[in-house]
């Protein structure tokens, strides 16, 4: 518990940030239903130290903008041109970590259907929603917001439909009705995706295409589907928190509104959308299992 004076009257105030999260999290409403119920500040446990806003200060600049692009990976004839892919996957792995890929294989129309799912999903009503409201740690299907809710420095200002999809198979019906099929027809065709990439990362490393796919690489899936509403103070929250990801890929669908950077060579590097692409990250797991 923290004790800090009031502005106005100089009286000191008490703050039980437990009990504020704690009230958050046992509503199931999510940062979705903060911005329903017409919040005009930002929660405490939401805002962003001044020390971290000061940080990212430091790395901001013009050469973000006119010094650097993410790799884009065209699989468009790879029978063809399979040593050209394989070349760009292993530049774009060993000096960025990051790249995009285009003509991967999936119709722009499950791009759209399934960005329209998770919008979907998290514009239902809190009573619609709340039955999947969940930090049990085996569930399969689960809506959340931040799971490190009680731990973190500061929370981060969205929500999260989180779905294993394997390595067993996750059963359908288990999936929120207004998403449920375009869900399994993105994972599926994810899933395909990913067969294809480990296969180029493999042999940029000078190994047999299949070897990543043996480690077994490619059996775990997890979908999680991120939702961002409208903040009232966005100077103080962050959506999403500096971090790396704890996978060996990681395969992103950005909506058109973007937001998404990278940061290379001590600088934050904007990922603007393109149409019909999709981000393609190096998890810490393939990083240690290389290196």
């Amino acid at each position: 518990m923290a004790v800090t004076a009031d502005s106005t009257s100089g009286i000191p105030q008490t703050y039980d940030r437990y009990q504020e999260i704690r009230s958050f999290d046992e509503s199931k409403c999510g940062v979705k239903g903060l911005v329903d119920a017409g919040i005009t500040k930002v929660p405490r446990f939401f805002i962003r130290p001044p020390e971290d806003i000061a940080a990212d200060d430091i790395n901001t600049g013009e050469w973000i903008n006119t010094q650097f692009t993410i790799p884009v990976i065209d699989l468009k004839n790879m029978d063809s041109r399979r040593a050209e892919s394989v070349a760009g996957v292993k530049r774009a792995a060993e000096e960025v970590g990051f790249f995009q890929v285009v003509n991967h294989g999936m119709e722009n129309r499950v791009l759209e259907e399934m960005l329209e799912a998770v919008r979907g999903f998290h514009e239902q009503p809190r009573e619609v929603k709340e039955e999947y409201y969940s930090r049990e740690m085996t569930r399969k299907v689960k809506y959340v917001s931040n799971f490190d809710l009680y731990k973190s420095k500061y929370a981060n200002w969205r929500d999260t439909l989180f779905c294993v999809m394997g390595p067993d198979p996750l059963d359908p019906q288990e999936l929120p009705l207004v998403s449920r099929d375009i869900m399994m027809e993105y994972s599926n065709k994810v899933c395909k995706l990913a067969t294809v990439l480990f296969e180029l990362l493999s042999e940029a490393l000078g190994l047999k295409s299949d070897h990543l796919k043996e480690m077994d690489c490619v059996k775990g899936q997890a979908l999680l589907s991120h939702y961002y509403p409208a903040c009232p103070e966005p100077e103080l929250a962050m959506g999403t928190t500096k971090h790396s990801d704890p996978d060996f890929l990681t395969i992103l669908l950005q909506d058109d509104i973007g937001g998404l950077q990278i940061f290379h060579q001590n600088h934050w590097i904007d990922v603007p959308p393109v149409h019909g692409a999709l981000v393609v990250n190096i998890g810490d797991l393939l990083q240690a299992s290389t290196g």
